[in-house]
């Protein structure tokens, strides 16, 4: 449960909360949403993302639904930790593009007496947990699980799957190259491209 509030305010610790889920399931809507009420309250707020995260623009955070809040793209997770001094509330989407060092960021910022929001996948296209993620849903004093509708059941959504043939961790896409699936659904597809993929000759498999 994400309860939003504090009970001791003589306490002058941050916190961290995650949003974390499939593809197309509203992390980055959620993650504006939050951000956006601190901007209404006054609060001073720094937004992140990856620097190679372009998809829709190069300085904004741009949700599926086209909401947008203006954001500082770097290339490291550790420019973070620089740029967000003196700040009230810090988001960061699309966190498990940054190295393990967003980790310790996170919590140094939470230490510091700043809220710290973070979206991202937790699981890649093989249904891996996704780089630094689990971590910082481990730091975290919140996570927040959204899911997507599964484009072949219907069903709650919370597996990526790439259509497209590339085998490389991170490939930046939309619907053309991915789509949210159930557990079922995922099964069913990745066992289908396991069965239509090339098996290897005899005398390959003894090289």
């Amino acid at each position: 449960m994400f309860l939003e509030n504090t009970v001791n305010h003589k306490e002058q610790f941050g916190w961290i909360e995650v949003i974390c889920g499939s593809m197309f399931s509203g992390k980055t809507e959620e993650l504006i949403r939050r951000l956006k009420r601190a901007q209404f309250a006054k609060q001073k707020v720094e937004i992140f993302k990856p620097a190679i995260d372009t998809r829709y623009h190069d300085e904004m955070v741009v949700s599926h639904n086209a909401n947008e809040i203006r954001s500082t793209p770097v290339p490291a997770a550790a420019n973070i930790a620089i740029l967000a001094q003196g700040c009230d509330v810090v988001g960061i989407d699309e966190a498990q593009f940054f190295d393990d060092e967003i980790v310790r960021v996170c919590n140094d910022l939470a230490n510091q007496g700043i809220r710290v929001i973070v979206a991202g996948l937790d699981m890649d296209f093989k249904g891996n947990p996704f780089g630094p993620m689990p971590a910082l849903m481990a730091t975290a004093e919140y996570v927040t699980k959204v899911h997507a509708v599964c484009t072949r059941t219907g069903n709650l959504a919370n597996y990526s799957f790439r259509k497209t043939d590339n085998d490389k961790l991170v490939m930046l896409g939309e619907t053309e190259e991915y789509e949210p699936l159930s557990r079922a659904a995922y099964y069913h597809a990745m066992r289908k491209d396991q069965e239509s993929s090339p098996q290897p000759s005899p005398k390959e498999r003894e090289v």
